[in-house]
């Protein structure tokens, strides 16, 4: 069992002490200051603490790299081959209504591509962490891998459904109903970090979405793929880490679900 390496140790440091506050505030629904972003699209002042609490730790660990947050956007450090890419708190109108599923979500880039990650729940305590070429895992134990069944009609799917304010309405109920038909299930959780650890896990089968940004998914990619499974685009082409669209699943199944989710046009 590799133990993590002295980066990711920052990495899960930074998203354990972000997580405090959170957790501090998780429940504290009425309490919780919100602003508006745009239709449908919040942001709290717990997301704005994480963040700040994020960004000192990660810049004084390694201060010339840059740093994408939600929050603050790209800032540009010395070093142009490092990108810390951060989601303080992916799930946020969880938070808001006091639905235990979110998570403080990290990404280390280098040279363009993503080589380290960390996807912390703080009500639940699952720790995820992955190191590119190592593994991926679940706490201090638990090796992540993807689930191994084969046939759509045993399998549990997750997905994001566009809320008020964002494209692609009569898109996803095309791809919904085509892969309804086919499968055990589908899932709706509202986390996009915890939806790529839970395929990693093996908890879901595979996951799809459209139209998220690099700080949701890029941790949870290289978890993915370092859990024996397989992301790409709806379309094929195109990097997933970017956010236009994602599919993630064991390789058995994912050109199944490609096919089903393509056939809805």
């Amino acid at each position: 069992m590799p133990t993590p390496s002295a980066l990711l140790n920052v990495m899960i440091d930074a998203a354990r002490k972000a997580a405090r506050g959170l957790a501090r505030d998780f429940g504290e629904v009425t309490e919780l200051q919100v602003s508006k972003k745009g239709a449908g699209d919040f942001v709290t002042n717990a997301d704005l603490k994480a963040e700040q609490t994020l960004f000192e730790i990660l810049t004084k660990a390694r201060p010339g790299y840059s740093f994408l947050g939600e929050e603050r956007g790209m800032i540009e450090g010395t070093d142009k081959t490092h990108t810390w890419i951060v989601d303080p708190l992916d799930g946020t109108t969880n938070f808001m209504h006091a639905i235990p599923h979110f998570a403080v979500n990290i990404a280390l880039q280098r040279e363009g591509e993503v080589v380290a990650g960390v996807t912390y729940n703080p009500i639940t305590h699952d720790l995820f962490w992955v190191e590119k070429g190592r593994g991926a895992f679940l706490g201090a134990e638990k090796r992540l891998r993807v689930a191994a069944r084969k046939h759509l009609d045993e399998s549990v799917l997750a997905t994001g459904v566009p809320f008020v304010g964002k494209p692609g309405h009569g898109q996803f109920l095309k791809e919904l109903h085509q892969v309804s038909q086919k499968v055990a299930g589908v899932r709706r959780f509202g986390a996009a970090s915890l939806d790529l650890a839970w395929v990693a896990a093996g908890r879901f089968d595979a996951y799809w979405e459209r139209n998220l940004k690099p700080w949701d998914v890029a941790a949870g990619v290289l978890m993915v793929q370092e859990s024996g499974g397989k992301v790409t685009t709806i379309e094929e082409h195109g990097d997933p880490v970017q956010g236009a669209s994602i599919l993630a699943s064991n390789p058995e199944l994912h050109p199944q679900v490609l096919k089903a989710l393509q056939a809805a046009g």
